[in-house]
């Protein structure tokens, strides 16, 4: 149950607002801007209550108002759900900055059940509502834009095909187990084949190159094998065990639940044991977009960026545009490793959406230039395309303009988007999600961007008022 308002201030909290106890000037501006933004909350109330068939009903839960504040409270300050409640709990301050207030603070699992009832869809579109209040409030007016792309790594270990063959046979058979305990008659027929695939993952790892070239064929067949008997003896268990039920229905319902997480784990094993004998078994170059990287995060893909110290990541790449103010008006979930010169043009047509013409100065990295993007930005408007050449021999018109004064000053600009993605992983949580689940992913990049443009929107309006005064003065 959500509820639709929130609770009535008490007593206690006038006495707190009486002696003059307040938020933080930055949180404080924040708060004020969410107040001022009643659709956002509206937004939050239709996802709390989605799938509800009377959210009207039953016992008060944690408010849509509530629910926000606390993401962006967790974002701004990079904590955890426990964190977060335990922080909460022990300020005022804070209690005031999430409307709890004087108030009972919800358990870990009650923020955690309310936040992940929000879609990433909702976030996108909040964003949008900010970056609009700052253009309403004067403080942006998009005549600058600079683009990256950066990387967000996914929860997973860094993948071969002899831990992802161990993975499979540990947790088809930890499932199996936990159905073993479940169902009254118990199941019959499953070996447990931990330790054997332990020691040949072991032996695979410890190999030296030259023990690689003689015995590495001939130990991930026999971990492809006993991967393989794992999840046939799962499969099997389960037509056997198909018209066994539990004591109860709650015992039913857990499982089913179980049955479905087995199957979708053998599933898994099928595509990981294809995938290592096709590429160790018989030499095939198997694709990137084919091979599977976890069994946990099956949405993560393998990601080459050319840099030096980090080769390979694992993750998604996410497209990021900001503005001169530091506000980060466009943010994008990519599938797979496509090419950054492919952003250039939706990212002016979703500049010229939310200001209403395209940028005088548009600037990026060499990884964005094609000639196509570059007439498409002097097509739409843009004064200064700040784009340097990508390979090939330069003419000497192209020669001039990258020496020019304001070229240069131009990628001076571009370089501070690079200072706005290190804050957003050290400071915002989005170097590395925890969280399970594609949706949950994008769920966290929004929430970053969210937090970094509310607390930029913060700063400025707080410059703007000392100026102000000292004008006045």
């Amino acid at each position: 149950m959500t509820r639709i308002a929130d609770p009535q201030i008490s007593f206690a909290d006038l006495e707190f607002i009486i002696q003059g106890v307040d938020l933080d000037p930055i949180l404080k501006k924040v708060s004020e801007l969410l107040d001022s933004c009643p659709k956002i909350v509206e937004m939050v109330r239709k996802d709390l209550e989605w799938g509800l068939k009377k959210p009207h009903t039953g016992r008060a839960g944690i408010t849509p108002a509530q629910t926000l504040r606390s993401l962006i409270l967790m974002r701004v300050k990079n904590w955890d759900y426990r964190e977060l409640r335990e922080r909460i709990n022990d300020g005022y301050t804070l209690r005031a900055f999430t409307h709890f207030r004087s108030k009972p603070v919800p358990k870990v699992d009650a923020f955690n059940q309310a936040i992940i009832k929000l879609r990433p869809k909702t976030l996108e579109v909040i964003n949008d509502l900010v970056v609009q209040a700052s253009v309403d409030l004067g403080l942006e007016d998009g005549k600058k834009l600079r683009v990256d792309t950066t990387v967000t790594e996914t929860d997973i270990h860094h993948p071969t095909d002899s831990t992802l063959l161990w993975d499979v046979v540990r947790v088809v058979t930890r499932l199996i187990g936990r159905l073993a305990e479940a169902l009254p008659r118990g199941i019959r027929g499953f070996t447990c084949r931990n330790r054997s695939a332990r020691r040949r993952m072991q032996e695979i790892q410890r190999m030296s190159l030259k023990e690689r070239h003689e015995q590495q064929k001939d130990k991930y067949g026999q971990l492809i094998q006993i991967t393989e008997q794992v999840v046939a003896n799962a499969r099997q268990v389960l037509k056997n065990t198909e018209h066994q039920r539990g004591r109860d229905v709650l015992d039913d319902l857990a499982i089913d639940d179980l049955r479905r997480k087995i199957e979708h784990y053998c599933g898994l094993g099928d595509r990981v044991v294809d995938q290592a004998r096709r590429r160790v078994l018989q030499g095939e170059q198997v694709s990137a977009d084919a091979k599977i990287y976890s069994i946990f995060e099956t949405h993560t893909a393998l990601i080459k960026r050319g840099k030096v110290e980090k080769p390979i990541e694992f993750g998604h790449k996410i497209f990021l545009a900001e503005s001169s103010g530091g506000l980060i008006t466009e943010y994008r979930v990519l599938e797979g490793n496509p090419s950054d010169h492919l952003h250039v043009k939706p990212s002016l047509e979703r500049h010229k959406k939310t200001f209403g013409c395209a940028p005088d100065l548009y600037s990026s990295d060499r990884g964005f230039f094609s000639e196509a993007n570059i007439r498409a930005c002097q097509d739409a408007g843009v004064k200064l395309v700040c784009i340097p050449q990508r390979g090939g021999k330069r003419t000497p018109q192209r020669e001039a303009l990258e020496k020019s004064a304001h070229f240069k000053q131009g990628q001076r600009f571009r370089a501070g988007i690079e200072g706005r993605i290190s804050v957003l992983f050290r400071g915002r949580g989005m170097k590395r999600c925890r969280a399970k689940g594609s949706e949950r992913f994008e769920m966290l990049v929004g929430a970053a961007v969210l937090a970094n443009n509310l607390l930029t929107i913060a700063h400025r309006l707080i410059e703007k008022e000392k100026r102000r005064h000292r004008q006045a003065a």
